[in-house]
């Protein structure tokens, strides 16, 4: 197995990016790593990585697209950055997955322009999780990727996160539930109530019904979908309940703990025909770490072929 990681990608790389394969290596012998990064940044804290000299290879990539870039140009103006670097990779067979904590537009871009969408799926979607009251997590999505949907968009993104639950959360026949600002059929805008009826009469998904704000860490629904706009706004708010107990010094609570973005690292963008995750732009070494062991999961479970053969079995 062999996955690309992008040690560029964050407002904390190279130097996190680095200690994170570090720390990766020392509880992992198996995965081979290939990093991608400027060597002139990169070359003084490889030496940390010295024992592992034969569990990485190193690719050189002169140039960087930072975060406040516009996607589509950043990738077309630098086809020597280490995202752009790592589709090609990942295109030509290279590595079995490619994640990076930098650009999230670009990263998007990449993904649909390299590997491309599973075929018939409208529109590939992000997930993440979220605590839940019984110590396991639940899935929101989409949390950014697709401000402005259909209802068609939706009911999707319920089955790409059905599948993901399956088979990264271990989840057979997982709840969805469709976040609006009522439990009762027939509530909320004109979003919700178009896809209401598709998600009830899809007979690959459990659909439990409405969901309200306050039930998305609770044990209703496994599955929480929404367009991105909604979403984005609740997986900030989540992450600064976490930020503000712990600036009280008050993380105390293993439930509370859960709140912690660094423990998931990244998720995979959902139905795309390779396993592509993209990171926190603040992550650490905790979470790229984290991120890797992700990427792993996802090719060892086989979840990208569960989603392809979904999709071709009802085309």
């Amino acid at each position: 197995m062999n996955i690309g990681f992008d040690l560029m990608g964050g407002d904390l790389a190279p130097k996190e990016a680095v200690l994170g394969a570090l720390a990766y290596f020392q509880e992992n012998a198996d995965t081979r790593l290939v990093l991608i990064g400027n060597e002139e940044a990169c070359q003084p804290l490889l030496p940390l990585l010295e024992a592992y000299v034969d569990r990485y290879q190193f690719v050189h990539a002169p140039q960087v697209i930072e975060m406040n870039e516009h996607p589509t140009k950043a990738l077309k103006e630098k086809p020597q950055s280490s995202i752009a670097i790592g589709f090609g990779l990942l295109k030509a067979g290279k590595i079995d997955a490619f994640l990076s904590a930098g650009n999230t537009g670009a990263m998007l871009v990449g993904a649909m322009y390299s590997v491309a969408p599973i075929q018939g799926v409208l529109r590939p979607t992000i997930g993440s999780h979220v605590p839940r009251e019984d110590d396991g997590h639940n899935l929101l999505l989409d949390v950014g990727a697709n401000a402005d949907c259909k209802p068609e968009h939706l009911v999707q993104f319920a089955v790409l996160g059905s599948l993901y639950a399956e088979y990264i959360l271990g989840v057979k026949n997982p709840e969805v539930g469709l976040l609006n600002l009522g439990e009762e059929e027939g509530k909320g805008n004109i979003l919700c109530q178009a896809t209401y009826p598709l998600l009830k009469e899809n007979t690959y998904l459990n659909f439990v019904g409405n969901i309200e704000g306050r039930d998305l860490f609770s044990t209703k629904a496994r599955v929480a979908v929404c367009e991105g706009f909604t979403g984005n706004l609740m997986l900030k708010l989540a992450e600064s309940v976490y930020d503000l107990f712990k600036k009280r010094n008050k993380i105390d609570d293993p439930l509370l703990e859960q709140f912690n973005y660094e423990q998931y690292g990244g998720v995979p963008i959902l139905g795309i025909n390779a396993p592509v995750l993209i990171g926190h732009g603040i992550s650490n070494a905790i979470a790229f770490k984290a991120m890797i062991r992700s990427a792993e999961k996802v090719i060892e479970t086989g979840l990208i072929d569960a989603m392809k053969k979904h999709f071709n079995a009802v085309q």
